[in-house]
């Protein structure tokens, strides 16, 4: 090889060396700027991205359990002395097909427009009961309308009272699981209101049935209007609601709790930390704060577990700034007023079986036993990407039930926080979706590994030509040595060199047989 030749292909492929060696260490330095960035562009919900069909759809087995509370001893109510005593019924299983219908996009402000519709179909197979059985619980119809002229005129609440007698009112109500739930129960004072409503802009009746799942099936009315950021201008307001039903705070509650904030539901930002998350409730009109509790594993992908614990429940009497929450009658912690929000009527939401309540609840009723393991709100997200691992929604509705004296059928009752019913939707990610999340997890360090092959083998180009010289420089040396001292040994009368054969410490020079005689060696 000519010597041109050879320093041209050295140039050549240490050039190529240095180049793979550059973009190694390039690519190891910015490595994870750029998978942040590919993955933000993968999270961020478009109509022609992948998140967009898990979001619209989401391809998860879902479901709904309702618990019913019996009220088993209801003829010894006004008897202060015997408490209620309610025996839990169910759970009472629905299949849940969610879906977002009336779709609008706003690029302008990286905002989407939906609602949300979902369909439910009762699965008797998981369910403990049926849908035909008999339960006696309070009557929310009666209820409402004594609740409803609580803080108006002597006149109003009479009315009120006439209205219950002439129609036979009772504070129970016995009804069948199915009416209780989806398909509702016909009252007379419901169609009675709704005469009146006719006559009176104050009079609000916006179901003709009653019943607490009542124009939920199949239907996105009863959700409202979402607005929700994309995260396509920022990823940190991924999922977040903007406005609802085209406000962004609503009338029900004053100050900084009337503040529509915190996530609709489906996505939370990625890079979590471990403070607190919130997402918004449009059944309690108000936003809902969770705590981190620890970290924990979902289906081998590691999770920070966000759990409901005093301060989602409280409106005031532990943590001051959740006092607007009262709506003007501040409870003992442990229960949420929603009557505002359910036209008037006295709802209360506690976690089930009034878990982490104040024991002024759990006095009131006989059939509670809270439960952590049963009973408690939580949610698992895997921080990077914000998605939800696992998530167990529960919540009870309680009615208020207390003395109202100018009306007959409320005027001697005890106070008591009744509970109803409580529910829970329990989510927890398949292993596909899992493998897909571990996938993710190991791109870091796939992409180290690749970087480090890479600038592995541009230095090996860089090197190989002169390991190469040096290698066969050390042959070539040894070779000409070997030559040398070939002469040296060699007779200056040009006969053969003596043979040297060395065993251990002794040494023997053997010469040749003399090729013109049969004499030995050592003849």
């Amino acid at each position: 090889m000519r010597m041109t030749d050879f320093f041209s292909k050295q140039c050549c492929l240490g050039s190529i060396g240095l180049i793979l060696a550059g973009f190694g260490t390039l690519f190891a330095i910015f490595w994870l700027d750029l998978l942040d960035n590919q993955i933000t562009n993968e999270l961020k919900l478009a109509p022609d991205t992948r998140t967009y069909d898990t979001w619209k759809s989401p391809p998860l087995d879902m479901s709904i359990e309702i618990f019913l509370f019996n009220w088993t001893n209801h003829k010894d109510f006004h008897n202060k002395s015997i408490k209620p005593i309610v025996e839990e019924l169910g759970p009472y299983v629905f299949r849940e097909k969610p879906d977002k219908v009336n779709i609008v996009w706003h690029p302008e402000n990286s905002t989407v427009s939906f609602g949300k519709l979902s369909v439910f179909h009762f699965d008797a197979e998981r369910s403990k009961g049926s849908l035909d059985d008999v339960i006696t619980s309070v009557n929310i119809v009666a209820l409402s309308a004594a609740e409803t002229v609580r803080w108006q005129n002597y006149v109003e609440q009479k009315k009120v009272a006439l209205g219950l007698s002439l129609y036979g009112e009772e504070i129970h109500v016995t009804k069948t699981a199915r009416e209780f739930l989806f398909d509702g129960y016909e009252d007379d004072l419901i169609d009675m209101a709704k005469e009146m409503a006719a006559f009176s802009s104050d009079i609000q009746v916006p179901f003709d049935r009653a019943g607490w799942f009542y124009m939920r099936n199949n239907s996105a009315d009863l959700f409202g209007r979402y607005n929700m950021y994309t995260g396509a201008d920022d990823i940190s307001k991924l999922g977040s609601i903007g406005n609802w039903n085209y406000e962004n705070r609503t009338e029900f509650f004053a100050g900084t709790c009337g503040m529509i904030n915190g996530s609709a539901g489906e996505f939370y930002p990625p890079n979590l930390k471990r403070d607190q998350v919130s997402f918004f409730s449009p059944d309690m009109c108000r936003s809902l704060p969770f705590d981190f509790e620890e970290e924990v594993q979902v289906e081998g992908v590691l999770g920070y577990k966000y759990t409901g614990g005093a301060r989602t429940i409280d409106n005031g009497t532990l943590y001051p700034e959740n006092e607007c929450f009262c709506a003007g009658e501040c409870m003992p912690s442990g229960v949420l007023n929603i009557s505002s929000c359910r036209y008037g009527s006295p709802v209360f939401v506690s976690f089930p079986h009034f878990y982490g309540a104040d024991p002024f609840y759990l006095d009131q009723v006989e059939g509670i036993n809270p439960s952590k393991e049963k009973h408690e709100f939580f949610l698992t997200l895997e921080p990077t990407l914000g998605i939800p691992l696992e998530v167990a929604a529960r919540f009870q509705l309680n009615l208020l039930i207390r003395p109202s004296p100018n009306i007959g059928l409320y005027q001697d009752v005890p106070t008591v926080f009744f509970p109803i019913l409580w529910f829970q939707q329990k989510v927890t990610i398949n292993s596909e979706l899992a493998s897909d999340i571990r996938q993710v997890h190991s791109l870091p360090t796939i992409g180290y590994i690749c970087a480090g092959v890479v600038i592995l083998f541009g230095i090996l180009l860089i090197l190989w030509f002169p390991l190469l010289k040096l290698i066969c420089g050390n042959r070539s040396s040894s070779h000409r040595d070997v030559e040398k001292d070939k002469e040296k040994v060699a007779p200056a009368d040009g006969s053969e060199s003596p043979l040297i054969f060395t065993n251990g410490l002794k040494t023997a020079e053997i010469r040749p047989h003399d090729r013109t005689s049969n004499k030995g060696p050592y003849n």
